[in-house]
């Protein structure tokens, strides 16, 4: 006889905290819940906390589109489709509606590099350069002891450049990955800029590069070894990482819109670098990814991966981010940002529920207020508001913080007072940024807690600091 194993016991134990709903009269109950119970991402403490319905809160925040999917106990649960995919056309979003996936192209990609690892293609702690052979990685005095390999490139530590990518419009020419690597698109040079390993940075240029050592490792496309080893194999067959998108896929993809409402060039960006920013997908489709994850970690059974992979996979390192997703102690996802589009994906470890959402806006501010309802209806752990204190000032003293300020390598920044109320003017940020004091020198973040605090030398005001910047006052 079998005895249950402590992960067993524990999901069996969990399943019993939020059962999957097969009435359909309950699960409607449960989504409309979830619809009307949206609460800001910001709690001031002791202020009255709203609820939003989920289309008035698109409607106020200009948001085109969301489409969100929920996976529970291994299945899909539920998904739906809210808002317009293309305002032109006046189409609807759809559970089918494909959306740009961002940078949660990254996780998914590296199924495929821990799948020629698992086959001994490649070596997880080798130097990259040993399986490039269309281009190398120039050499430097940051790698002569350390290397850059697909391990620290999984998670962030090669010492790499080039954090993100913006895209490329319809009409543009669209550089090959190589050109890219090379800084010949419109972004800098991939290149090792500081010992690969000694410190933890986003970078978006180390996927592409992952991409093309995958391809030439594999001799063939990028979409077409991502389609048959991974999109394939887990369902996501409505899935492509092709860029230009095909026009196959052009009827049901929706359109990206910033956050001023304007369409973007051409309907949606085009990214030739497909492991960091190009999966095209649904939120439906996606959510088959963290299924799949999800199952292997919590059953400790092999599937498209090995359970040791995974395990190894989900183990934190610098930085709290795992060979591929970001960790947190109850989750594992990633999010994603694309031009025009938003997206989000979050899956419990102990528990069998996993979420994405996915946006045709450049405004995300409303996923973690559907995260937040999810939460509270399904009971998880790990998804929490920001909690903050007012500490009000008056006019006059909101005076002393007026002027203008330059933070380096940013440019020249203004505060100013409008509706007696401090306000951070920036050419770098897309709207006026609202400051709220929470101490005589301490102040947040009206749309998202983020903290800035004020320095001084006696009574004069200095500079301030604010995401690791600091900022010196000019006058």
């Amino acid at each position: 006889m079998k005895t249950l194993t402590p992960i067993f016991l524990l999901l069996i134990l969990m399943g019993c905290d939020t059962p999957a709903l097969d009435n359909k009269g309950l699960l409607a109950e449960r989504i409309s819940r979830i619809e009307n119970g949206l609460q800001p991402n910001l709690q001031i403490q002791g202020a009255a906390i709203p609820n939003y319905n989920i289309e008035a809160r698109m409607r106020e925040l200009g948001i085109s589109g969301v489409s969100i999917a929920v996976i529970n106990e291994g299945q899909l649960e539920w998904a739906r489709g809210y808002g317009i995919a293309d305002s032109m056309e006046n189409r609807p979003v759809t559970t089918e509606t494909m959306f740009l996936a961002g940078s949660i192209s990254k996780p998914v990609t590296a199924l495929r590099a821990h799948q020629l690892s698992e086959d001994g293609r490649i070596n997880l702690d080798r130097d990259v350069n040993e399986y490039l052979t269309s281009w190398k990685l120039p050499e430097n005095e940051f790698t002569e002891n350390e290397k850059v390999t697909t391990r620290r490139i999984l998670n962030h530590t090669a010492g790499l450049t080039a954090w993100g990518f913006p895209g490329y419009d319809k009409g543009d020419t669209i550089p090959t990955v190589r050109e890219v690597l090379d800084g010949k698109g419109n972004t800098e040079p991939v290149r090792v800029y500081q010992v690969p390993g000694e410190g933890w940075q986003y970078s978006g240029g180390g996927y592409t590069l992952m991409q093309l050592m995958i391809t030439d490792v594999e001799r063939k496309t990028f979409p077409e070894l991502m389609q048959s080893a991974v999109l394939a194999p887990l369902g996501m067959t409505a899935s492509t990482f092709e860029n230009p998108l095909p026009e196959k896929y052009h009827a049901i993809a929706a359109t990206g819109y910033r956050t001023d409402g304007s369409e973007v060039e051409g309907k949606w960006p085009i990214y030739p670098e497909m492991a960091a920013a190009g999966l095209w997908t649904t939120a439906s489709q996606l959510a088959l990814y963290a299924k799949e994850v999800q199952q292997i970690y919590q059953s400790q059974q092999d599937g498209l991966l090995k359970a040791s992979t995974v395990n190894e996979m989900l183990t934190p390192g610098m930085n709290d981010w795992g060979l591929g997703p970001v960790l947190t102690e109850h989750t594992f996802g990633h999010d994603g940002a694309d031009e025009g589009f938003r997206a989000n994906l979050i899956a419990w470890k102990e528990h069998a529920v996993a979420v994405v959402i996915m946006l045709n806006s450049d405004n995300a501010s409303i996923i973690q207020e559907i995260n937040l309802s999810i939460a509270q209806e399904y009971g998880l752990p790990g998804v929490e508001p920001v909690e903050r204190v007012l500490h009000p000032l008056s006019t006059q003293a909101l005076q002393r913080f007026t002027g203008k300020y330059k933070i380096p390598d940013l440019g020249e920044v203004e505060m100013v007072i409008r509706d007696n109320q401090l306000v951070h003017l920036a050419p770098f940020a897309p709207q006026p940024i609202v400051l709220l004091p929470t101490s005589d020198l301490k102040f947040f973040n009206e749309a998202n807690g983020a903290y800035l605090e004020f320095l001084q030398e006696g009574d004069a005001i200095t500079g301030f600091t604010f995401y690791g910047f600091k900022a010196s006052k000019m006058e």
